[in-house]
């Protein structure tokens, strides 16, 4: 069976991915084929059904809850860092400013828009933001994904996403960033298969961390290499993104909470209604 899994370029998500794409997991009778689109792309063609499996930021997810259930594998949460708003040196940054965000319905974006409700927002490509406040094109940008290892001197942190996280949630609960999810109209018992799949592919991607990294690097497939490679597998890759654990959904539903309060979202969902039901494959093992 052929699925197109849809995916970030971003490091982390090849991380996670790639242990599938060079053959060392079981795939079954599946073929995969994997497509790396930036994040924002991810979600706008979340929004139109577009790919069966596919990356997206956890902000999106009640959006689009009708026609995909959420994943457990390749999550990605922030555990004391996260994106970054980022400055000139020295600017004093005013309540209508213009602000650069890395698309309209990504995490960091909704809880940015909350902070700053006057900045006059301009969406563009992540890659981007930062050329744009060295320039003067915006007044500010948040930087994700490897961004926010290393940025141009003349600039300065004004904002940690974190930090903005912690006052909103007023709990000591990971920040949640991206995650993975699969359309409906999938079989179950197919949408159970790839999700233990997938499970596997960012187990394995751990236990063969380094060999996977030298891999990655070699064949160009990643922005960043050496300690700045490992330094961002660790923050974004880790055992942590393995499965789901309550936590984690314990964050993410804290993340709904919030989106509603400001207005994202029309109503308030809980991620544990919206999880592939694994109690359906034990039923038919009876």
């Amino acid at each position: 069976m052929k699925i197109e899994i849809a995916h970030s370029p971003d490091a982390d998500d090849i991380f996670m991915y790639y242990a599938i794409k060079f053959g060392w997991v079981d795939t079954k009778d599946y073929e995969f084929k994997n497509i790396a689109l930036d994040i924002e792309t991810l979600n706008v063609e979340a929004l139109k059904n577009r790919y069966p499996v596919s990356a997206i930021s956890f902000a999106l997810y009640p959006k689009i809850r009708e026609d995909y259930a959420l994943l457990r594998p390749a999550v990605s949460f922030g555990y004391g860092y996260g994106p970054k708003l980022i400055k000139k040196k020295g600017k004093r940054l005013r309540p209508n400013m213009k602000l650069a965000l890395s698309g309209k319905n990504t995490t960091n974006a909704m809880l940015i828009r909350a902070k700053y409700p006057d900045a006059r927002v301009k969406y563009m490509n992540f890659l981007d933001i930062e050329k744009a406040v060295v320039n003067g094109e915006v007044d500010a940008g948040v930087l994700i994904h490897e961004s926010i290892l290393d940025f141009d001197d003349s600039l300065e942190v004004e904002l940690e996403l974190w930090d903005w996280w912690m006052e909103l949630a007023k709990d000591d609960l990971p920040l949640p960033l991206g995650g993975m999810a699969i359309r409906r109209s999938l079989p179950l018992n197919r949408a159970i298969e790839i999700e233990d799949i997938l499970i596997e592919g960012v187990r394995v991607a751990n236990e063969r961390k380094e060999e996977l990294s030298k891999l990655l690097v070699e064949k160009n497939l990643v922005r960043i290499e050496d300690k700045m490679l490992d330094r961002y597998l660790d923050m974004y890759a880790s055992n942590d993104s393995i499965s789901l654990n309550n936590i984690q959904i314990k964050a993410i539903n804290k993340l709904f909470e919030i989106g509603y309060k400001y207005n994202e979202y029309d109503t308030i969902i809980d991620v544990n209604d919206y999880l592939i039901p694994k109690e359906y494959q034990e039923l038919r093992s009876i």
